[in-house]
């Protein structure tokens, strides 16, 4: 007997909408089973259920949901562990230099920013003294 989730039953677990969790089935990270009239009705199984785990824990990695369904999808297929492996870190390290180059922009910014406050501060220094009338 397998087990298997509503649409509902994984929008409350993980937090999310239903619409959502559609988006990820458009996107081809959930592939669930059609029931009842006009296969209307979502069946997901346990696979499905651990496929949107991985995808949000991708998503909280700032991976893409590209980068996210090439993960899981190796993750699925039955070939080489080692393979499987060299291309999730290939991934992770393409992401964290994307990382470290914006944290490299945001850090120029941020001493940018300081800069123009600490000029900003000294003209108005200067504008804001009053005068002496003798």
């Amino acid at each position: 007997m397998s087990i298997e989730f509503s649409i509902s039953d994984l929008a409350s677990e993980f937090d999310l909408t239903t619409r959502a969790i559609r988006f990820y089935e458009d996107m081809g990270l959930l592939q669930p089973r059609r029931d009842g009239p006009a296969g209307r009705s979502r069946v997901y199984s346990a696979r499905d259920r651990t496929r949107l785990k991985l995808t949000l824990r991708a998503k909280r990695l700032g991976l893409s949901l590209t980068e996210a369904r090439e993960i899981i999808d190796i993750y699925d297929s039955p070939r080489d562990t080692g393979a499987q492996l060299g291309k999730f870190l290939s991934v992770l390290a393409a992401h964290r230099k994307a990382l470290e180059e914006q944290m490299a922009d945001l850090l120029a910014n941020l001493d940018e920013v300081k800069t123009h406050e600490r000029e900003a501060r000294a003209l108005l220094g200067k504008v804001a003294k009053p005068t002496r009338k003798a």
